[in-house]
């Protein structure tokens, strides 16, 4: 704080020089911003300085920090999910980070077949607008009903005006409801400062139906959180202001109770690769061009993995495990099968191929890897394609963790391949980067994308008392700003 005050006397003891310079008068007259008999409300004060945070990211931008919970493991939880702030006062809302979709959604408080409890030991919520100070429904002329469109089926409530909207999942569950504008609450890192409890308005879908697995208790969580670029998204709307970049990353650990990093800005790592996204479509679609076990490329037909008529490759942190066509998935297992035949027992479970072992998979299963367009390669430990079934007197039963998708032509790299790796999706230069990581280690972000990067945080293992490390390139340049910035809002 000294420092910052050192600061702002050498400022303020230059400003005479600047003003006289210009022809200005000398003398700056400066008023109260707290009145003399001290007595404002906190409420007051707080609200000020939420301007105030708002001003300021306007102006810079910065990197948003949200913490992570949950596990790919189906057998335990099956989903990563986020805990987001919503509505004036803020409420505490657990969502599934999903970027197989475009909009943020919660349920709302007059939801039909939402589910009350959740088997994954949180505690859920129902958004009510009538609750919140800050909360408006999204009307049907409303400019923003427009985005909607891009992402959803979404219409006009003839009965009250609301703009509304209708989603269906690959699973068969779906939801509808309509959408409104409220506040959302985020910790951000501007300059070298944490600015807790920072605004900004966006808008998102107040779910009052669910069916299928969304009514289901086990895993239950208040809504989904849509990562895709469509304009309802949040990522899309946080940049249109320039409150964050348009970029975002995660890295989702695998092992040990899961959890891990989603930030809005850039991760950077020295070994990071990048593969174009395909234009033109709804999901973050990849060209996928071979797939090689033990460094042996598999006979498939590349067709077999074209973007077309929604087909292709789609990276999807919402999808608990991986899947592939039929005209892929049976050499991949044929290729397993045979490299592992003479130090394991082949069984068939449920369908699935799985694997009778008495060591380590790393020690028996080969390397397998995905191979993009651009010269990019995904490499697959045995834990980044098995699932574990069960472990009985030093024997295990280890699966096949991708499964087969029938006449489709679709593959999707869920969860199961995702975690343990450093995910990039750089919407301004149209690609998605990755590197394999252990995400209980902290990680360096950038708060623009690769287009004009200009600082670095040291972001994902923030906590209430602590504020990240900085490996700032323009600390002094920032702080200029910022107290320019307070200057003028005295003047």
């Amino acid at each position: 704080m000294s420092a910052v005050r050192l600061t702002a006397a050498i400022l303020v003891y230059l400003l005479p020089l600047t003003v006289l310079s210009y022809g200005f008068p000398a003398a700056l007259k400066l008023e109260r911003a707290v009145p003399a008999n001290h007595e404002m409300e906190i409420s007051q004060l707080k609200a000020r300085d939420r301007a105030r945070h708002g001003r300021l990211l306007q102006s810079l931008g910065g990197v948003i920090d949200f913490p992570v919970d949950g596990t790919f493991d189906p057998f335990v939880v099956g989903l990563y999910y986020t805990k987001l702030r919503l509505g004036s006062p803020p409420r505490d809302f657990y969502v599934q980070i999903d970027t197989g979709s475009d909009v943020l959604w919660v349920s709302c408080a007059s939801c039909n077949g939402c589910p009350q409890t959740s088997g994954l030991q949180i505690q859920l919520n129902y958004f009510d607008p009538g609750s919140s100070v800050t909360a408006t429904p999204i009307s049907c002329s409303d400019q923003r009903c427009s985005w909607g469109i891009q992402s959803s089926d979404s219409g006009c409530s003839v009965q009250n005006n609301l703009c509304a909207y209708t989603f269906q999942y690959g699973d068969g569950s779906g939801t509808s409801g309509f959408y409104v504008s409220d506040v959302l609450q985020f910790d951000m890192i501007v300059g070298s400062s944490l600015v807790p409890n920072s605004t900004a308005q966006v808008v998102f879908g107040c779910s009052t139906s669910q069916t299928g697995d969304l009514g289901k208790s086990d895993r239950a969580v208040d809504g989904i959180f849509g990562f895709g670029q469509q304009g309802m998204s949040v990522i899309s709307q946080l940049a249109s202001q320039r409150v964050a970049p348009r970029v975002f990353s995660h890295c989702l650990k695998g092992e040990n109770g899961g959890g891990g990093i989603l930030v809005l800005g850039e991760i950077v790592a020295p070994n990071l690769v990048f593969t174009p996204l395909v234009p033109s479509q709804p999901h973050y679609n990849v060209n996928l061009l071979s797939i090689s076990v033990n460094g042996q490329a598999l006979p498939i037909n590349p067709s077999v993995f074209s973007t077309s008529n929604g087909q292709g490759t789609i990276i999807d942190t919402g999808t608990t495990l991986a899947y592939l066509s039929e005209e892929a998935y049976v050499p991949f297992v044929e290729a397993i099968t045979k490299a592992v035949s003479q130090s394991v027992r082949p069984v068939v479970s449920k369908g699935n191929q799985c694997y009778v072992i008495a060591s380590s998979v790393a020690e028996v299963f080969p390397p397998v890897s995905l191979n993009f367009a651009g010269g990019a390669s995904m490499f697959l430990n045995p834990q980044d394609y098995l699932i574990q079934q069960n472990n009985v007197g030093g024997t295990s039963v280890w699966c096949i963790g991708f499964q087969r998708i029938q006449n489709q032509g679709i593959t999707i790299l869920g969860d199961l391949v995702l975690k343990d790796k450093i995910f990039v999706y750089d919407l301004v230069g149209q690609r998605i980067g990755w590197a394999n990581y252990d995400c209980s280690m902290s990680v360096n972000v950038s708060a623009t994308s690769s287009s004009g990067r200009s600082e670095y945080v040291n972001a994902g293992q923030f906590s209430d008392n602590a504020a990240p490390q900085k490996l700032s390139l323009n600390m002094v340049g920032n702080t200029l700003m910022l107290l320019l910035m307070v200057i003028n809002m005295f003047l």
